[in-house]
């Protein structure tokens, strides 16, 4: 990926400034000759919209949001305007001035909208931060401090406020009394800061000749060597993959990461302000010599199986195909925004379409005019793709057909990304940004909330999510990381009680699902890990580390993430930029295939040829999760877990269908769902029984007492319990009923061998009888 950088013959303005685009094609700047000029980059005409009076010498501007209580304008309508009087001015898109407002003692340095358009925040040389309402009324001083703040900029929530103070950079929420967080950043004078609202990351840039990358607690990301010069501008791109550095005679383009795509020279004199178009496809930069300098992304690249694809110029693709060298050109009627190659299929939005190719034929795409120019993030899945623009959801089948616009209370699709929106073939996962901990999950097909409509939530905020591809959608998991680094993993279809949410790993950097199994890989710590049955913890979780693959990490470096999972080749991005391939045994995979179509015997096969216990333990959780009991005693058997052996085999003697299928749910960990099945069945003995063996004794009791059977059974077996331990009897149920009876052991065990013979005799009358209750893993 690099930049294409444009300049004009002559400078147009004297002292540059600062920029602001209206639309993805249309600038506007001014400078010290007090002109503001409108920049068309379709027609490549230059006009100048007005001169403002020679006292008003501009230092920053910023156009008022397009977005604005969830209606989108199509462009910009109207720009704050700072100046070195102590003055701010709300100037129209005509450029008449609407309102001068006097605000600082000293120079007005920088002046931000929120992202509402609510609120408009503006420091200046007093060490002011001053929060001013749309119309331009002063709402609150919210800091006074004694050195100049030359950079502001709003959190994602527009709830807090980030500014500069010399070499420290502040967070302060505009709640009163809200913990203020202040950190050093930089060795020298801070002149820069960005904050972006999709990855909530920042940036900032110093005298010190550096810029480096911050989360939103002031934990450091990433850190530049030094600069010739002092960096004098940074700006994220509106969806936060990328962002931009400028110094003297230096446009540097970066990953979120920090690590750098291109470096160019220009000769510009400083570059003082960068401005992203809307659609993140170009930037313009004010420079000191009076240009504007205008650089478009080109060159991003994408990879799938044997497929290369480059984006060579603005309306242009080239594809390669590195196993017979065939390369194809695509050509677009407008410039290219967003691009995904997965599963076969390209999807590209332009700034009014969306082209879809298949990787079979390049010549005949589908396409289809989009509703909203931006898209900001294209997902795809195996059967569908989603769209994500400016006004919401949409998910569109490869043919073309719209399939279901989701939506749910409160939803902002400007803030989402890849880490915060997951897709499979049947459902689809949001990350809430208003509330952190929550998971709205969708059925894909109709848009829908999935299971009894409740979102999912987590006690902690979640970070990443991923849902897994593969299997049936009664089986779909959804994994992800928390605030805590910590990795979970629940089931998506929820009806009533509230689901398991089982801790699978610790200090999990990334993670990634695979394309054609369910397979999870993910770095933790110093570790890298593929999951190769994640299922194991709802089966048996003490088989969890068998079923594990793990490798030394270091050699990944600092933050690595994990770029895409197909097939047994898993890519990762190092902190520097550079791409590592690994492979992974593909047997696991054909398990799973093998096991997805029942084929045990041939499951069987694999793994007495490939002779590995993760092998072997693998299909022993998938044989327990199937029910098939057989199978998985050959498997535990291979790996040597004798106590579960002996357990299946005394399955295999219970006389009915339903005590067995109680205790291969009680051989996963399910108690209720066990009990519940037996109640539901009619045999009351064998659930009181279960909870004996648990020593659930307060429940055995409950359960004895209201079906008035088996009550002197319970008391029985918690005597001979507390008299094997020397204890005496202290709980006030169990003394109330055990009051003048005798245990007698004799017509005890009569009456347990009764119960037995009678579950024969029914299983015997009735061997078709299927269980009325829905087993959930």
């Amino acid at each position: 990926m690099r930049l294409k950088t444009s300049l004009s013959k002559e400078p147009k303005h004297i002292l540059f400034s600062c920029v602001g685009w209206t639309t993805a094609d249309e600038l506007y700047s001014c400078s010290d000759d007090h002109q503001i000029m409108k920049w068309n980059l379709l027609t490549s005409e230059t006009t100048r919209v007005v001169k403002l009076p020679d006292d008003i010498y501009p230092i920053d501007l910023h156009w008022f949001p397009r977005s604005i209580g969830g209606k989108k304008q199509s462009q910009a309508e109207s720009f704050v305007l700072t100046s070195s009087d102590g003055k701010f001015h709300l100037i129209s898109k005509l450029g008449r001035v609407e309102k001068s407002v006097e605000a600082h003692c000293g120079a007005v340095l920088a002046g931000r909208w929120n992202y509402e358009g609510t609120a408009l925040v503006t420091v200046g040389e007093d060490g002011q931060v001053k929060i001013w309402s749309k119309s331009g009324m002063l709402r609150s001083t919210l800091a006074q401090q004694g050195t100049p703040v030359y950079s502001v900029a709003w959190g994602p929530d527009s709830g807090k406020v980030l500014y500069t103070s010399g070499k420290q950079l502040i967070i302060k929420p505009l709640q009163p009394n809200a913990k203020v967080l202040q950190w050093k950043a930089h060795d020298g004078l801070i002149l820069k800061t960005d904050w972006n609202s999709v990855n909530d990351l920042i940036l900032s840039a110093g005298e010190d000749c550096k810029y480096k990358v911050w989360d939103s607690y002031g934990r450091l990301l990433y850190s530049s060597q030094p600069h010739e010069y002092p960096i004098t501008s940074v700006a994220w791109a509106v969806d936060g993959e990328l962002f931009a550095v400028g110094s003297f005679h230096t446009l540097r383009l970066c990953d979120k990461t920090g690590w750098s795509y291109a470096l160019e020279k220009p000769n510009t004199g400083s570059i003082f302000n960068i401005a992203w178009s809307i659609d993140g496809t170009q930037l313009a930069g004010a420079c000191g010599n009076g240009h504007v300098i205008f650089a478009h992304v080109v060159e991003q690249r994408w990879e799938w199986k044997n497929f290369e694809i480059t984006l060579i110029k603005r309306r242009t693709m080239e594809v390669h195909n590195v196993i017979n060298d065939a390369v194809d050109l695509l050509e677009f009627r407008d410039r290219v925004i967003k691009a995904s190659l997965n599963y076969g299929h390209l999807v590209v939005s332009t700034s009014l379409q969306c082209y879809v190719f298949s990787t079979k034929n390049w010549n005949t795409p589908l396409i289809f005019d989009l509703k909203e120019g931006t898209v900001s993030l294209i997902l795809q899945a195996e059967r569908h793709f989603l769209l994500v623009d400016g006004g919401g959801l949409y998910l569109y089948s490869y043919e073309g057909r719209l399939i279901s616009s989701p939506k749910f209370p409160g939803m902002r699709t400007d803030i989402l990304n890849a880490q915060t929106v997951s897709l499979s073939n049947d459902t689809l996962a949001v990350k809430d940004k208003a509330d952190e901990k929550v998971i709205y999950i969708f059925e894909a097909l109709s848009g829908k909330p999935l299971g009894d409509g409740k979102p999912l939530s987590h006690k902690t905020e979640i970070v990443e999510i991923a849902l897994d591809q593969k299997g049936l959608t009664s089986e779909r998991k959804i994994a992800f990381i928390d605030k805590n680094r910590d990795l979970h993993i629940t089931s998506v279809k929820r009806f009533g009680k509230e689901q398991k949410i089982v801790k699978i790993g610790t200090m999990v950097q990334t993670l990634a699902w695979n394309d054609t199994s369910n397979i999870l890989c993910g770095i933790q710590d110093t570790r890298f890990t593929v999951w190769y049955y994640p299922n194991t913890v709802y089966v048996d979780k003490d088989l969890l580390p068998k079923t594990l693959y793990e490798k030394d990490a270091s050699e990944f470096s600092k933050n690595p993430q994990i770029v895409h999972f197909v097939g047994n080749q898993i890519t990762i991005r190092r902190a520097d930029g550079s791409l590592i391939h690994l492979s992974i045994s593909p047997y696991p995979a054909i398990l799973h295939e093998y096991v997805s179509s029942s084929k045990w015997e041939d499951a069987v096969r694999l793994c007495r040829f490939v002779k590995d216990q993760t092998m072997w333990a693998c299909l022993a959780a998938m044989a327990v999760a199937n029910k098939d009991m057989a199978t998985a005693e050959i498997a535990y058997a291979s790996i040597g877990e004798i106590d579960k052996v002996q357990y299946i085999n005394s399955i295999k003697d219970l006389p009915s269908k339903e005590s067995r299928m109680a205790h291969i749910l009680l051989f996963s960990g399910n108690t209720q769902e066990a009990e519940t099945l037996l109640l539901q069945t009619g045999l009351i003995y064998q659930a009181i029984q279960v909870n004996i063996n648990l020593y659930n004794w307060d429940r055995a009791l409950e359960l004895a007492v209201k079906h008035k059977t088996h009550v002197d059974t319970v008391l029985a077996y918690r005597q001979k319990f507390l008299e094997d331990f020397g204890k005496k009897e202290t709980n006030k149920r169990f003394l109330q009923y055990a009051e003048g009876l005798q245990v007698d052991w004799n017509k005890i065990k009569a009456k347990i061998e009764m119960e037995i013979a009678k579950e024969r005799e029914r299983a015997a009358a009735s061997p078709t009888v299927r269980a009325s209750v829905t087993v959930q893993q």
